[in-house]
């Protein structure tokens, strides 16, 4: 088995190359709805009750919401939250330069 920081990034690399889940994708999430929704995976994901739909504090489309085991929701939140980091260092990137592209 994986080290938790290793199943992450196998997971956000997924993520992207399966997914489709890329750079330009995470960028359309302007109010924090990646590290929303992480927070709500791990709050509402072990819960039968939430495993049809998700719970109101899911910031992303429906369709994305996919809680499974302890672990694995983990790991996917902490892909998600990785995505959520990686944005907004794309974020400041963009400040520094001056690009007002957000």
């Amino acid at each position: 088995m994986s080290t938790g920081a290793e199943a992450i990034a196998d997971e956000r690399r997924r993520q992207i190359e399966v997914e489709g889940f890329t750079a330009e994708h995470d960028d359309q999430y302007l109010k924090g709805e990646l590290a929303r929704s992480a927070n709500a995976l791990l709050r509402w994901g072990r819960f039968p009750q939430w495993r049809a739909e998700p719970p109101g504090d899911w910031w992303l489309p429906a369709a994305f919401w996919k809680p499974r085991d302890r672990r694995a929701n983990l790991v996917r939140a902490g892909a998600m939250i990785a995505a959520e980091i990686d944005r907004l260092d794309r974020l400041a990137a963009r400040d520094e330069r001056g690009d007002s592209a957000a």
